[in-house]
């Protein structure tokens, strides 16, 4: 093979390698929510879809975890124990009927209020209440029809949540990063061939053709 012509097929290798990951990469979907929403101070209702939002005016933009309330009609929070790290949204999702989220115990300075209204207002299957918790501490809440049955839970507010037993940051998911994980398999395979592209023409340019390699014209 001619150098001219390795070359002339290595760019078109990486080139057509590049533009595979740029493909792949464009199929990343976003999905946007819809309905009015209307803001009042530091909580934001959503009617269209019976939505409470409270905890700072940014409304979170940190990891979720979602709590499940009444699963199956039963007379409990689940998971009744998290541990999260600070900025962290939890979310309360109803399963089920006449239930509520009412805060019993907070660390000093913060200010959760639970679910809108009197202790005694209940919502619903299908309401969604939302707290981004930004204070570290422990922070206990109940459901006030049900507390005497046990309907209570706790939350566990920390710095840093470390992964494992290595004190490091937990590594970021790829699809939480807003690129669709197959993409990234695609970008390091064009990496690699390019990479591998590059070294051997570079020998091959140093070193010169094999007598074996090149054939008449």
């Amino acid at each position: 093979m001619k150098r001219r012509d390795f070359l002339m097929a290595a760019t078109g290798v990486a080139g057509g390698g590049a533009a595979g990951a740029t493909a792949a990469a464009a199929q990343e979907t976003t999905t946007t929510s819809s309905g009015n929403t209307t803001a009042s101070g530091n909580e934001t209702t959503t009617a269209a879809n019976g939505t409470t939002t409270s905890g700072g005016a940014s409304g979170g933009g940190g990891p979720t975890k979602e709590v499940i309330v009444g699963p199956g009609g039963s007379l409990v929070f689940e998971p009744a124990e998290i541990t999260i790290a600070t900025g962290t949204t939890v979310k309360w999702v109803w399963e089920s009927d006449n239930h509520n989220v009412v805060p019993s115990s907070q660390p000093e300075g913060a200010d959760w209020q639970g679910t809108p209204g009197a202790p005694s207002k209940t919502y619903n299957t299908g309401y969604e209440y939302s707290h981004t918790f930004n204070t570290t501490g422990t922070f206990e809440y109940y459901c006030q029809p049900h507390e005497t049955a046990g309907m209570v839970g706790t939350i566990n507010v920390k710095e840093s949540i470390s992964s494992g037993g290595g004190g490091g940051q937990k590594e970021a998911n790829p699809e939480h990063m807003g690129v669709p994980f197959q993409a990234h398999f695609v970008g390091l395979a064009t990496l690699l061939m390019i990479a591998v592209s590059l070294v051997y023409t570079f020998f091959l340019l140093k070193y010169g053709e094999s007598p074996h390699a090149s054939g008449g014209n």
